[in-house]
């Protein structure tokens, strides 16, 4: 049967991002880019690509065999390969320098298999970049403390002197 056979090419060949494909980065970060693929029969001069919503070429790479790594075609400066393909997975993950909120968008990791008659598979990730929130949560929830911790304070300072305030006229009322 035909159909079976075009069938099992089709899903030779899997993608992945990993469990979430989207990821949130801070400002001015490197942020990394996961993707790994897998075969069933194996690859050869397997070509794989990296792109920023779906038509700027950010990451170019081929790779002869499962003993080498992938050697660079070409790619953003700001780009840069972290992935290894002659281990378990074949991962072929990429991290952004320095993330602007420019970079914010959709990123493919698309996979072409020449000895799989050139069957293909991408995955997506999604990129939200962020400003610092954590720091200026943290020094609002400081401040908070110090001020409500400023306002006990004063509150005890308070009860005191009225203590030591009314211990004084006692004493002075009972000495008369």
């Amino acid at each position: 049967l035909p159909g079976l056979h075009i069938l099992a090419i089709i899903f030779a060949l899997e993608v992945s991002v990993g469990k979430t494909n989207t990821v949130m980065a801070l400002n001015n970060s490197d942020v990394l880019l996961p993707c790994t693929f897998t075969t069933c029969i194996g690859f050869q001069d397997l070509v794989f690509t990296w792109y920023f919503n779906s038509t700027e070429l950010i990451y170019h790479g081929k790779i002869k065999s499962k003993a080498s790594e992938p050697f660079l075609v070409g790619r953003n400066p700001r780009v840069e390969f972290v992935g290894s393909t002659t281990g378990k997975d074949n991962n072929i993950s990429i991290v952004l320098k320095n993330v602007e909120f420019s970079d914010a968008g959709k990123y493919t990791c698309h996979v072409k298999n020449p000895k799989e008659k050139n069957a293909q598979h991408n995955a997506t990730i999604f990129l939200t970049v962020v400003q610092k929130m954590v720091e200026t949560d943290n020094t609002l929830t400081l401040i908070i403390v110090g001020v409500v911790g400023g306002l006990i304070g004063l509150l005890i300072l308070f009860m005191l002197i009225k203590r030591v305030v009314l211990f004084i006229i006692k004493k002075t009322q009972d000495g008369k």
